[in-house]
């Protein structure tokens, strides 16, 4: 110790538990800073984890860049030369894969028995190529039921979608296509009683792929049946593209459209979900400006101490001063005393948000049992687990600025404290 600067080895020795109000004031300082570390930590992580999870579900489940042929008057239409296209697009050497898909609202009932009665919804349809579908999405991958066979009249459905209708592998599902209402409502226009049979489709798989839109509104199908279902004669809706890096769509866009013909038009991931991702960012900015503010009531409460603590010690700066202590050594003395708080602080605060979420999904699952609250819905925030990223960045900026934060607010009693002249503060004693 005394090896130690006198700076600060005397802000040591001033920071020692003593049973007083400055003492308290202190300890409520420390913890302050690191309540304020450790909840920006965890909302940070958390929020960074949501982004970055948000990205992966749509990417692995949606492709990069999505096709559309488009009619004279710049309206959407099916796509009936796809092969080519497809061909043509393939060529970039930018481009991993190309699939033709359908993708549409259908109405779908469940056959009903003496104990449940039939259930209808109306999800997205999303028809497919089973052979070139695992270079587009993950869905092959996502199965946690059955098998991915879509032959025949072979059907798959998420998770949630299965436990809203009660569907397990094996059960049929019947599918009211855009065909089929155009017939009921052509026979209703005639005034004709025609009753219209809808195709029956069997349960081959369940896919859970994380994200509640997906799981909860899509079933998929080959895209034969697609085609079929919608009318669609060597015809498509357009043409999934994957990339080699997803964050080049943009630019590969622009390069495929040069070689493509004017009646095209392609979209890519980061426009359709530009909302939901530029909303998650202004989220995160806005969480971190308001949670700073526990930081800085912190500072407010060190600044408090650190102003009694110069009144008390008045006697002991005119000692050090008459001794020979220059205004920078007594100013050290007292930013020092506001530094380490500061380290203390911002090291629990370090810890306490590591640890919290290390656990925070056994967390969670402990109090939906104790309280049986779902704190973080998944038909809200479309997660089953609350995802978060430690970013080494992120952390450096909040310890950082929370230990700059806690000098700062010892700023002004140690300018105050250097400035006492040894006659003044002498002068009662």
């Amino acid at each position: 110790m005394s090896k130690l600067p006198f700076e600060l080895l005397l802000a040591l020795r001033y920071l020692r538990p003593k049973r007083t109000f400055v003492s308290i004031i202190t300890l409520i300082s420390i913890v302050g800073v690191s309540l304020g570390v450790a909840v920006l930590i965890i909302v940070i992580s958390v929020m960074s984890g949501f982004d970055h999870d948000m990205r992966e579900k749509i990417l692995g489940f949606n492709a990069h860049l999505k096709v559309f042929s488009l009619a004279k008057t710049r309206e959407i239409q099916p796509m009936k030369n796809y092969g080519a296209v497809a061909d043509r697009i393939a060529a970039n050497p930018e481009v991993q894969g190309v699939s033709p898909f359908v993708f549409g609202p259908v109405l779908v009932e469940t056959e009903g028995d003496t104990n449940h009665p039939a259930m209808q919804d109306a999800p997205m349809l999303r028809g497919v190529e089973p052979e070139t579908e695992g270079k587009i999405s993950n869905l092959p991958r996502s199965l946690i039921e059955g098998k991915f066979d879509l032959s025949g009249r072979g059907l798959l459905v998420g998770r949630d979608l299965a436990n809203n209708l009660r569907l397990s592998v094996g059960d049929h599902l019947s599918i009211y296509s855009i065909r089929e209402i155009k017939k009921m409502k052509a026979a209703h226009d005639r005034k004709e009683d025609e009753v219209i049979n809808p195709d029956v489709y069997e349960v081959r798989g369940i896919f859970d792929t994380g994200y509640y839109e997906f799981d909860a509104r899509v079933i998929v199908v080959s895209l034969d049946n697609a085609q079929d279902l919608y009318d669609l004669t060597d015809s498509v809706h357009g043409l999934f593209v994957m990339l080699k890096d997803p964050y080049r769509a943009t630019e590969v866009g622009e390069q495929l459209l040069k070689s493509l013909d004017d009646n095209l038009y392609l979209s890519t991931w980061m426009e359709e979900n530009s909302v939901i991702l530029k909303a998650l960012i202004v989220e995160k900015n806005v969480m971190f400006y308001l949670l700073f503010f526990i930081v800085i009531v912190a500072a407010l409460c060190i600044l408090s101490a650190q102003i009694t603590f110069v009144v008390q010690k008045t006697r002991e700066i005119g000692m050090l001063k008459a001794l020979g202590a220059t205004h920078l050594q007594i100013s050290g003395v007292f930013l020092s005393q506001s530094a380490i708080i500061g380290v203390f602080g911002v090291l629990a605060g370090y810890g306490l948000g590591i640890l919290a979420l290390t656990y925070r999904n056994e967390f969670l699952h402990f109090m939906n049992r104790m309280t049986g609250w779902e704190l973080f819905p998944a038909k809200i925030y479309g997660f089953s687990e609350l995802p978060a990223i430690i970013d080494a960045r992120d952390i450096a900026v909040i310890c950082g600025c929370s230990f700059v934060i806690c000098i700062l607010g010892g700023v002004l009693p140690a300018i105050r404290a250097g400035r006492l002249k040894p006659v003044e503060a002498l002068r009662y004693e």
